[in-house]
């Protein structure tokens, strides 16, 4: 009987790990882009303490998961891959999962404040305002998408208070944009993938059309491009971090190509280490960018 109680609290764990989804844990990567930009001036402890926001990152955003899967468990029984999540297939108790996610997410409001005041607020921010997406939000047609960028943006933000670093706007706007062309990549393969196989549209998706996503892609990237240039321009590195930029041109049209060609783009998190070409690019671009700033 004991050993048959161990397997079922080891199973629920289990369950727990998997309803956090971890997997969509690398998003959060980008709350080392301020340690990146930055750590020829920083101290030693500084990375510690990035990688504390983002463990901490990773913590709010499974808890968002937790509440978004709760909510949408019934609805998710219908869906033909959602409803193998835990919640929705039965094996996991939502009433357990809704009780861990909430330690979860006060141990971790409790970490962020401790770590630092201003970095608790964004972290308290970030989790209203994804809470509020998956409730209203990703119903509303733009808005949805722009909130995704803007919980990016955010996560940059506090890479940055968390180090004590204060991020440029322009490195914010291309933050910002390159998540906007992240988002509506998504979007856009969401509706040709549910146009094709003539499955159930997400809500939002009935307010689009292939002409206009096309249309908003082609006006945020070339907004990003141009961003960029400026940033290396204006950045005190520029003759040396302009070199980038051909990597970043490089990302973008692989990305185009994997998305009109291909047919991919729901999920970048896993484009990012399924695709070589992308993943190279990205260690390519983070390596090159390290050596100017540390031998410049």
């Amino acid at each position: 009987m004991k050993v048959l109680e161990a397997n079922k609290s080891t199973n629920a764990m289990v369950l727990m790990f998997i309803q956090m989804r971890p997997k969509q844990w690398t998003k959060n990567l980008l709350c080392f882009s301020a340690l990146i930009f930055s750590f020829e001036k920083l101290a030693e402890y500084s990375l510690l303490k990035s990688l504390a926001g983002f463990v901490i990152f990773c913590f709010v955003s499974s808890c968002v998961y937790i509440l978004n899967d709760f909510f949408d468990r019934e609805a998710d029984r219908q869906h033909p891959t959602k409803r193998f999540r835990p919640m929705a297939s039965g094996q996991l108790n939502p009433t357990l999962a809704l009780c861990t996610g909430a330690m979860i997410l006060l141990l971790s409001l409790l970490s962020s404040f401790v770590l630092d005041s201003y970095f608790g607020l964004v972290v308290l921010f970030y989790f209203v305002l994804n809470v509020a997406y998956s409730m209203k939000l990703k119903h509303m047609v733009i808005i949805d998408v722009m909130s995704v960028a803007t919980g990016f943006v955010i996560r940059a933000v506090a890479g940055g208070l968390v180090i004590g670093v204060n991020l440029t706007p322009w490195f914010l706007l291309c933050t910002l944009l390159l998540s906007l062309f992240l988002a509506i990549s998504k979007r856009r393969h969401e509706f040709i993938l549910a146009q094709s196989d003539d499955s159930k549209l997400r809500y939002v998706l009935q307010f689009y059309n292939k002409d206009l996503l096309d249309q908003m892609n082609g006006i945020v990237t070339t907004a990003t491009i141009m961003s960029y240039a400026l940033f290396t321009f204006t950045s005190g590195h520029s003759l040396y971090l302009m070199t980038t930029i051909p990597l970043v041109l490089y990302g973008v049209f692989r990305y185009f190509y994997l998305m009109h060609v291909e047919g991919k783009g729901g999920s970048p998190d896993k484009l990012l280490f399924e695709d070589k070409h992308i993943l190279i690019t990205v260690l390519l671009y983070g390596l090159l960018v390290a050596l100017i700033l540390k031998f410049e």
